[in-house]
C-alpha cells in the first residue's frame, strides 16, 4: 500500500468520530489501564498480581486468625465468670423440637491448634444468637467426632456452654476396628453428627458446620428467609459456601452463563443510554444492534476480569436479594438440610463408600442430581468465611495460601 492510501486508510478509520476507534480506545483504557490499577490486590480477580502480594496478604489473613482464636479461648476462659456465664450458659440446655438446630462438627487437629478455630465459630454463634432477642434463633450442639488417644482440648473446654455430643466408648471401640480411608471416616463422622442431633433434639431444620466455618453477621436472617421461601421444603439441601476462586462467571454451570449474558445486556442497555450525557466525549454510539453486541461483550468481559465474588457482595445488602441456584459440586464446610432431610441424606451417605475422588460432596452432589424428586439449591454470596488453613484430614503445607 502506497503512502497517500495508507494515510487515507489510517485518516478514514482512525478518526475519533469513528466508533471503531472510540471502542478500541475504550477496550485499550478499560483492561489495560483502569481494571489493572484498581484490581491489582483483589484476590480473586483476573488482574490479582499473585508474585507480589499473596504471600504477604496469606500471612496477615493468618495472624487475623490467629489473634481471633486468641480471642475466642481468653472469651470462652472468661465465661465462668458471672457476667459471662449468663450469656452464655443457655447454649448447654437444648431444647425440643426447635426450630432450627446448629451442629458444630468438630475434630483435633494434629497442626493449626493455635488458631482454636471451634473456639472461634462458637464464639460467633453465641454472639448472634445473643442477638436473637428473648426467643432464640436457633439451638447449638457441638459433636465431637475424635477417636484418638488425644482429647479434643476445644471441645472438652466448651462442655460449660454448649451441649458436646460424642460417640459411646462402645461405638470408639466398633469404629477403631474398621479400617477406612481419610474421606470415608470423615463421611461417618457427617453421618454421626445428622443422626445424633436428629434423635437428640428432633428439630424442624438442621444446619451443620464444620468448626472452620465462621458465620457472617447476617447468618440466620439470611437463614431465616431462605427457610420462608417456597423451594425449601422441596429440596435435599442447601449449600451455604462456595469456594470465592470458583464463582467465576465462566464456569460450566449453565445458570452462571445466563447470569453473565443478562447482566451484558443490561449494562450495555445502561451505558447506551447514558452514552448521549457524555457530550465532551463526542461518543458516537448508538442504541442499535451492533453497538448492543459491543457493550454486553465488553460489559461481560469486565465482570469476569473485576471477579464475580466482589459483585454478588452487593446482595448482602439485603435477605431478599441473596441469590438460589442449583447446588454445585464443591464442598460442604456449611450445609442447611430443611424439614427432615438431613435423615435423608444420612441414609443416601451411609449407602455409598467414599475415597479420593468420591468425597461426600461429590457424594451428595450425585445423588442429588440422580435419584428421582430430589434436587440441591446453592446460596450467594457465601454465608460462612472459611478459616480452615489447616485441615484436620488432610496434609497441609508448612504456610498455607488463601489461594
Amino acid at each position: 500500500m502506497s503512502m497517500p492510501r495508507c494515510r487515507a486508510f489510517l485518516s478514514q478509520y482512525l478518526r475519533w468520530s469513528n466508533t471503531v476507534t472510540q471502542a478500541a480506545a475504550l477496550c485499550v483504557i478499560t483492561f489495560c489501564l483502569v481494571l489493572p490499577l484498581c484490581c491489582h490486590r483483589m484476590l480473586y480477580s483476573y488482574f490479582f498480581v499473585r508474585s507480589m502480594y499473596l504471600d504477604s496478604m496469606s500471612e496477615e489473613a493468618l495472624q487475623e486468625s490467629l489473634e481471633r482464636g486468641r480471642g475466642a479461648l481468653l472469651f470462652w476462659q472468661s465465661a465462668s465468670t458471672a457476667a459471662a456465664a449468663a450469656t452464655s450458659s443457655r447454649f448447654s440446655d437444648v431444647a425440643q423440637h426447635p426450630e432450627l438446630l446448629v451442629t458444630v462438627v468438630t475434630a483435633r487437629r494434629s497442626e493449626g491448634r493455635d488458631f482454636h478455630y471451634l473456639l472461634q465459630v462458637t464464639r460467633q454463634l453465641s454472639g448472634l444468637l445473643g442477638g436473637c432477642g428473648a426467643r432464640p434463633c436457633a439451638e447449638v450442639l457441638v459433636c465431637d467426632v475424635e477417636s484418638g488417644h488425644l482429647e479434643n482440648q476445644d471441645a472438652k473446654m466448651l462442655e460449660a456452654h454448649f451441649r458436646v455430643i460424642r460417640r459411646s466408648p462402645k461405638e470408639q471401640q466398633r469404629d477403631s476396628r474398621e479400617r477406612a480411608n481419610t474421606f470415608e471416616r470423615e463421611k461417618r463422622d457427617y453421618v454421626f453428627c445428622l443422626r445424633k442431633g436428629w434423635e437428640l433434639v428432633q428439630p424442624k431444620h438442621m444446619i451443620v458446620l464444620e468448626d472452620d466455618a465462621l458465620p457472617k453477621p447476617d447468618f440466620f436472617s439470611v437463614v431465616k428467609d431462605l427457610l420462608s421461601r417456597r423451594f425449601a421444603l422441596q429440596t435435599l439441601y442447601i449449600k451455604l459456601y462456595h469456594p470465592e476462586r470458583l464463582q467465576r462467571y465462566w464456569n460450566p454451570e449453565p445458570y452462571r452463563i445466563l447470569e453473565w449474558v443478562g447482566l451484558g445486556l443490561v449494562g450495555a442497555t445502561a451505558l447506551l443510554l447514558a452514552a448521549p450525557l457524555w457530550n465532551g466525549c463526542s461518543f458516537s454510539f448508538s442504541l442499535s444492534a451492533g453497538h448492543l453486541l459491543f457493550f454486553t461483550l465488553y460489559v461481560m468481559a469486565a465482570a469476569e476480569l473485576l471477579g464475580r465474588h466482589y459483585l454478588l457482595e452487593a446482595r448482602r445488602l439485603s435477605p431478599q436479594l441473596y441469590a438460589v441456584s442449583p447446588a454445585t459440586e464443591c464442598c460442604t464446610p456449611a450445609m442447611l438440610f430443611p424439614g427432615n432431610a438431613s435423615l435423608r441424606v444420612a441414609e443416601y451417605l451411609d449407602g455409598s463408600f467414599c475415597a479420593k475422588g468420591n468425597a461426600k460432596d461429590m457424594v451428595l452432589y450425585r445423588m442429588a442430581r440422580t435419584i428421582p424428586g430430589e434436587r440441591a439449591h446453592s446460596v450467594e454470596p457465601n454465608l460462612i468465611t472459611h478459616i480452615g488453613a489447616f485441615s484436620s484430614v488432610r496434609a497441609n503445607p508448612a504456610r498455607p495460601k488463601l489461594l
